[in-house]
């Protein structure tokens, strides 16, 4: 994964190694004029000389500092350039997974994914690499300067400790990566503890759940701080030895190189010098710590990022899918539709466990008719809906939209085609005009083909790749609003409210529709939020509308409103009602009563009352429930 950005960038890379290199090579000058400098005044050389020395050390001085901001410019401008695009390239791969993946995996985690992951990463290829390299070729530089300019047997005797170093940098780098793969794992675990306890406050409040919640996180802090310890202490261990091992260069460069010295071998500005080349030394040998603990933990990370990027989505346009269809009339049909949440493999594994969500169930649903789906908690309804909506896969066949199978029609198609609104009425933190007309909105000439889910990883998705990149190397702040000038008319948004009955309760509010609502909406009603999801979904004004118990948290007379506001608006168009409640559905053409996940009854209202089934006793049992509310 990482290789296909290190060749887009291959030559940012190779010119930011071309100028550390000659930044390493002016830098070898400096111990040579300074070592000049001294022979010179013991030689008794005058002022002059002196100066233009000097002089000497200061232009090489101006060209490594110039030098130093050219191969930063290069090495860590690519790999944030790496990061930036890796972050982008994962979100675009997240959004085009299935439902399934997000069953599976933990926001959290996710979350650790985007920040400590991608950081080491480039930690990985900014640092590390420009360690390595200036480690490499100064240590190569100046032990060949060392030989030649000073003395063959005083730096072999000073190199001997790089052995040591070597050799400890293999077992400290695979020790390392193991400590660091835990931390990120210990990491993940605490972002998805606070995560999930952020999103729950307002259950915690309510069950005094304050205190487990405080010893849960302390559980999990500790566990981030002892596995942050267990990398923390084994570079405590790692560097002061290098300390020691450099320490012990320099005891052998002042006592052999000082009886050299005394003996002649060698001048005293020689020695200066190679005591100079020896600090030079210092850093490669200090890097090598650095960088084995870099690559390490971005070696580590990479294989949790590169885990993300073999999920494959579950859902997708598959090579049967037939491009023609454009739009969707709305008639429904299902065939023996058999549907279970484990997978074929688990199935397998988990045959007591195996019980369909779905079993065998058969109906048709006319273009413009109105189905009605009533059933116990755990029957199968929004199992149904998700497959409606393909957010599943059932068999081949099972489900055909237009007397075309579901898998042949575009995924883009089928969603743009349906109106959903699922149980969870999800808002974002925004304006509530924004949430109600977020199914319109698209991106400013960015063809559609580009938000088809899986399109992140295809060949539409990169041929349009650019011009989305444009919009957020502008300015992020200027594409939401590019984004949201795409359907800025508050008429439609208005229109749609009035019809889900919620108009009235946002003139209401202070800003009314520029309203901002909490995370997930948190901030208004359940019923409010209710009545803002399905004004989302009456905007798209879809040929078929799936409410999945969408009115369970409005009073009856606005249910009535709402209902009859439907019918009107709906006329010729598939809706699909989903709800517990008798007087919420007794006026659809048709009623499906779901026990097991099978076809326990299917009728009209009157037909299911005279049959004197589940439906007519549950019919029963609310008209009494609401006698004895008005008695």
């Amino acid at each position: 994964m990482i290789l296909k950005f290190l060749r887009k960038y291959k030559y940012s890379y190779l010119l930011g190694m071309a100028v550390l290199l000659a930044v390493d090579y002016l830098g070898l000058f400096i111990p040579e004029y300074t070592g000049d400098i001294t022979d010179g005044l013991i030689a008794g050389m005058g002022m002059p000389d002196v100066l233009r020395i000097v002089g000497k050390i200061l232009l090489v001085g101006a060209g490594m500092a110039l030098g130093r901001f050219g191969w930063r410019y290069f090495i860590f401008g690519a790999a944030r350039k790496i990061e930036y695009e890796l972050r982008g390239e994962m979100f675009s791969h997240l959004t085009g997974l299935s439902m399934r993946y997000y069953n599976e995996n933990k926001t959290g985690d996710l979350m650790a994914h985007f920040t400590n992951d991608l950081g080491a990463i480039r930690m990985s290829l900014g640092p590390a690499v420009i360690s390595t390299f200036d480690a490499v070729v100064m240590t190569i530089m100046v032990i060949a300067k060392m030989i030649f300019h000073v003395n063959l047997g005083l730096t072999l005797l000073a190199c001997i400790p790089m052995v040591l170093i070597l050799f400890g940098g293999v077992r400290y780098g695979k020790v390392a990566e193991r400590r660091f793969s835990e931390k990120q794992q210990a990491f993940s675990d605490m972002t998805d503890q606070v995560q999930e306890s952020i999103s729950g406050i307002r259950v915690i409040k309510a069950f005094v759940q304050e205190t487990m919640e405080r010893e849960s996180f302390a559980k999990a802090n500790q566990n981030n701080k002892d596995k942050n310890l267990r990398v923390v202490k084994l570079q405590a261990v790692v560097m002061p030895l290098l300390d020691v091992i450099i320490g012990i260069s320099s005891v052998i460069t002042l006592l052999y190189g000082g009886k050299l010295v005394l003996q002649g071998k060698v001048t005293a500005g020689q020695f200066v010098a190679f005591s100079s080349y020896v600090t030079m030394l210092v850093w490669p040998m200090i890097a090598v710590g650095d960088s084995i603990t870099s690559f390490s933990q971005g070696f580590a990370s990479m294989k949790r990022v590169e885990a993300i990027f073999r999920e494959q989505p579950d859902i997708f346009d598959r090579p049967e899918a037939n491009k023609q269809i454009k739009r969707l009339s709305g008639q429904i049909s299902i065939r023996n539709l058999t549907f279970s949440y484990l997978r074929p493999e688990e199935q397998n594994n988990n045959q007591d466990q195996a019980v369909p969500a779905l079993s065998e169930l058969n109906l048709q649903i006319q273009k413009g008719e109105t189905l009605a789906i009533l059933g116990r908690t755990g029957s199968g309804k929004t199992t149904f809906a998700n497959l409606l909506v393909r957010m599943y896969d059932a068999g081949d066949g099972m489900i055909q939209i237009d007397g075309h199978s579901m898998r042949e029609i575009p995924l883009c198609v089928l969603r743009e085609s349906i109106a959903y609104v699922p149980q969870d009425n999800f808002l974002f933190s925004d304006t509530l005009q924004t949430n109600i007309a977020f199914g319109v909105r698209k991106l400013a000439d960015v063809p559609e083909e580009v938000f088809e889910e899986g399109a992140a990883s295809s060949k539409i998705f990169m041929s349009h790749k650019e011009r989305l990149e444009e919009y957020l190397e502008r300015d992020f702040f200027q594409a939401k609003n590019r984004m949201d000038e795409a359907y800025n008319d508050l008429e439609p948004v208005m229109e749609a409210s009035k019809k889900a009955c919620i108009h009235d309760n946002i003139m209401d509010f202070p800003k009314q529709y520029s309203t901002m609502v909490g995370e997930r909406g948190v901030t208004i009603s359940g019923g409010q939020k209710q009545r803002s999801s399905i004004a989302r979904a009456l905007m798209k004004d879809a040929p078929i509308l799936i409410l999945d118990d969408s009115l369970s948290a409005v009073d009856t007379d606005t249910e009535e409103k709402i209902l009859a506001s439907l019918k009107k608006d709906r006329e010729g168009k598939t809706t699909i009602l989903i709800a517990h409640r008798i007087s919420t559905i007794q006026n659809a053409d048709h009623i499906l009563v779901l026990e097991n996940g099978r076809m326990a009854e299917y009728g009209t209202n009157e037909e299911l009352l005279a049959a004197g089934g589940i439906y007519a006793k549950l019919y029963e049992k609310q008209q009494l429930e609401k006698q004895l509310e008005t008695a």
